[in-house]
């Protein structure tokens, strides 16, 4: 299968995720919640590995984004599922602050 390459994708201002909020974005063709973690941003996909749900639905417990849905949790830096029913992690990308913007690198 054809996988394309990573690219840096401007998804938001910084302002437009402030400390303890996610923000969902589109990183190209991904989709990818945005947390902010007292000014250190992280990128997850955003989709539950659990049951296929949005994360960016959720709330935000100290390093860790919790589904709504169901409870699950992923740490941010890693994706790894954290906590029940969830027991696969989710993908994690590399984010850059540049001139008040946030960078993800994702692609396919």
């Amino acid at each position: 299968m054809f996988r394309k390459k990573p690219e840096w994708h401007c998804v938001a201002d910084v302002d437009s995720c402030p400390p303890g909020s996610l923000l969902a974005v589109m990183a190209g063709d991904t989709p990818v919640v945005l947390a902010n973690v007292d000014g250190t941003f992280y990128a997850l996909r955003d989709r539950c590995s659990h049951a296929d749900y949005p994360l960016s639905d959720g709330s935000l417990d100290g390093d860790q984004v919790e589904c709504m849905y169901h409870g699950a949790r992923f740490d941010l830096a890693t994706g790894r599922a954290r906590c029940l029913p969830a027991i696969r992690p989710v993908r994690s990308y590399p984010t850059e602050v540049r001139d008040a913007a946030v960078f993800v690198l994702a692609g396919k």
